[in-house]
């Protein structure tokens, strides 16, 4: 649908939270939504199939904690690693071709989700952005005094320079996988890097796109649309230092491969509508190609990661009705050509269908 002649597409929710919530699967491993698609498959299918059967139009693969460095501290080889990975995304595959034979409808479209480095890490740090060498300055410390920013000195520009090379040889790595084998390539129209805490990550992550445009050129193969959300716990982003303008100049600025969309995900519903305003404005300013808008906020619940559970702060209700109107704005503001809206973690079929009520009767 659209409004204001920008198109807005409907994503999916939070998987993880709906496979604990809705399907009642505990997924409280390192693998978070991934692990199941080793041992239930049909889980994750009918996972799929419920966002779909609520009108998104795009599903996100359970991929979101896979990566080399999860796998491995789950007990698995490389060899296997690359096997579920690549099975995740057959199993969105799955989803999409029943849905498409008993709905007889329009093909809705595959995402590949891919977190943070810091959502390999325990307890996560996906939200407070706080990596180990040589990705960072410092590990999270239960006793305090972390920090996600180096040290504005020549020793902390060569260390911050070296953990945006060791994030982009991270993200290029998990890349070639998926990029590796054309069906798994071919069945995802979308790569979604998702839940960015920090500016060099951001910027690691254009850097590895870059190679591997290169890559898939040589191949043959297409390079499809990305986007880069990133993440505002209490509204502010988590590297220290780093407001609304640098974060936006770390997805669009300088050399490099320029996003197909970015936004942000997995923020407080009640902190998005100022955040996109800050960030048309930051955008607006720049006078560049205009990119797309993608938004998929929390249900408003706050993440412990020492118990890897969900707090529940503030109303649930409306959700889908603060989301649409704030994402109505965004759509009028005349920056984006193209939004795409959805829910993170919390958010299941219900909400998903409530949102996809109010943007479909556009």
């Amino acid at each position: 649908m659209s409004s204001d002649h920008v198109d807005i597409l409907v994503l999916d929710g939070g998987l993880g939270t709906t496979l604990e919530d809705v399907f009642h699967h505990d997924i409280s491993s390192p693998l978070w939504s991934a692990q199941p698609v080793e041992h239930n498959p049909e889980l994750i299918i009918g996972a799929h199939t419920a966002f779909l059967d609520a009108r998104a139009d795009i599903i996100l693969t359970a991929t979101y904690q896979s990566s080399f460095e999860t796998f491995e501290r789950a007990g698995y080889s490389r060899a296997d690693a690359e096997r579920l990975m690549l099975k995740a995304v057959d199993l969105a595959a799955q989803a999409r071709a029943r849905y498409i034979h008993d709905k007889q409808g329009t093909a809705p479209r595959i995402a590949l989700s891919l977190g943070p480095f810091g959502a390999t890490l325990s307890p996560a740090q996906e939200f407070s952005g706080f990596y180990p060498p040589p990705y960072g300055p410092r590990g999270h410390s239960a006793g305090g005094g972390n920090t996600a920013a180096f040290p504005e000195t020549d020793a902390g520009r060569r260390e911050a320079c070296a953990a945006e090379d060791a994030l982009a040889a991270f993200h290029l790595a998990r890349l070639r996988v998926f990029a590796g084998q054309r069906a798994a390539w071919a069945a995802a129209e979308y790569v979604a890097f998702e839940t960015v805490p920090l500016a060099r990550e951001v910027r690691a992550v254009r850097r590895a796109m870059g190679v591997l445009a290169g890559e898939l050129r040589a191949r043959g193969q297409a390079v499809r649309p990305w986007w880069v959300c990133t993440v505002w716990p209490d509204g502010a982003f988590p590297e220290e230092g780093v407001a609304m303008e640098g974060v936006v100049d770390a997805l669009l600025g300088g050399a490099g491969p320029v996003p197909w969309g970015i936004g942000i995900n997995c923020t407080s519903p009640e902190r998005v509508g100022a955040l996109l305003e800050r960030m048309a404005e930051c955008v607006g300013r720049r006078g560049a190609d205009v990119p797309c808008l993608v938004v998929y906020p929390n249900r408003g619940d706050v993440y412990e990661p020492s118990t890897r559970t969900w707090r529940q702060a503030g109303p649930q209700e409306g959700w889908a009705g603060r989301l649409h109107a704030d994402i109505a704005r965004a759509a009028a503001s005349g920056v984006w050509r193209q939004v795409i809206v959805g829910g993170c973690c919390k958010t299941g079929p219900a909400e998903i269908a409530a949102l996809a009520m109010l943007v479909k009767q556009q």
